[in-house]
């Protein structure tokens, strides 16, 4: 059976008793001017609320097929039978410059340490490093 025709079967039925238990309980009202005791409309009022709360759990648990539902992949652990090896990343050579040496005291050589080191000092030839001491600029 599909969803709509239980739910309309639940929705009926719990229709048909509440009137009737409603029809039973006040079936010669009309003729009394004031109610005399009778317990007819709590027992009608009890089975409907049964009834709304046996409907009402049975709608909210039911299945829904409308909505998407989700599922974990399944994690696949690696097994660790051997032991583990070790590979060396490749090594990549390039070549490196071979640049002529500058010798002291030339322009050539003053021009390159002031481009380089901002403490350059062509006085004395040296700049000071990061470690705070002075050192001679060797160019090459």
């Amino acid at each position: 059976m599909n969803m709509l025709a239980k739910t309309a079967l639940l929705t009926a039925t719990a229709a048909a008793l509440t009137l009737s238990s409603t029809g039973a309980a006040s079936a010669n009202d009309w003729n009394r001017r004031h109610y005399h005791g009778d317990n007819d409309a709590l027992v009608g009022g009890a089975v409907g609320l049964a009834t709304g709360l046996i409907v009402g759990s049975a709608i909210a648990n039911a299945p829904r097929y409308d909505e998407p539902r989700y599922i974990d992949p399944p994690v696949y652990e690696p097994e660790y039978d051997a032991a583990p090896t070790y590979r060396a990343p490749p090594r990549y050579y390039r070549p490196v410059p071979v640049r002529a040496e500058l010798e002291p005291w030339t322009p050539q050589w003053e021009r390159y340490c002031s481009y380089r080191y901002r403490s350059f000092d062509p006085g004395s030839g040296t700049f000071v490093g990061y470690d705070g001491r002075s050192h001679f600029c060797t160019a090459g």
